[in-house]
């Protein structure tokens, strides 16, 4: 029974689970996508997301924070000044997970995670969706066109030949 047990200690002692999860954080900030398997996106996500909160606020101590937890300037460095701006009006919910099947060699079942505002094809159809318009809403735009004065333009006079 796991009764009040937290944290999926992922077959590892405490020392080799930091470490790792450190250096995958480290990995997700760099490139904004890996492929793992989904115990360790599950274990990753909830390491990563506080860290990604903290970076919302620029200060000397959130800095030092979070790069206790990734001990890597250039990932700090990124955090703060690529990925913090871009989050900073979602309440959360920076990564998602995504199931990719299953790995060739043992079975392993696989996941993507990523940092959902970095994806750039979920972005354009977003995007996409969000350009649709449906007929109702035309014929609402069509109906207050004519309540306005319609402009008329001079007519031509034929030529004469």
């Amino acid at each position: 029974m796991r009764h009040n047990k937290a944290i999926n200690h992922l077959g590892r002692k405490s020392g080799h689970r930091k470490a790792m999860l450190s250096n995958m954080a480290c990995s997700l900030i760099e490139h904004k996508r890996i492929k793992t398997t989904v115990a360790k996106a599950k274990a990753l996500k909830t390491y990563v997301e506080p860290l990604i909160t903290k970076s919302k606020e620029d200060t000397t101590h959130s800095r030092r924070t979070v790069f206790s937890y990734l001990k890597n300037k250039e990932a700090v460095k990124e955090l703060f000044g690529v990925i913090a701006p871009k989050i900073a009006d979602r309440p959360g919910g920076y990564t998602r997970v995504l199931h990719t099947g299953f790995r060739l060699g043992d079975g392993a079942d696989m996941a993507l995670i990523e940092l959902v505002d970095f994806n750039e094809a979920a972005l354009a159809s977003a995007k996409k969706e969000a350009k649709k318009s449906t007929r109702r809403s035309r014929a609402k735009k069509a109906e207050a066109a004519p309540a306005a004065e319609p402009v008329e333009a001079p007519a031509e006079e034929p030529k004469a030949e």
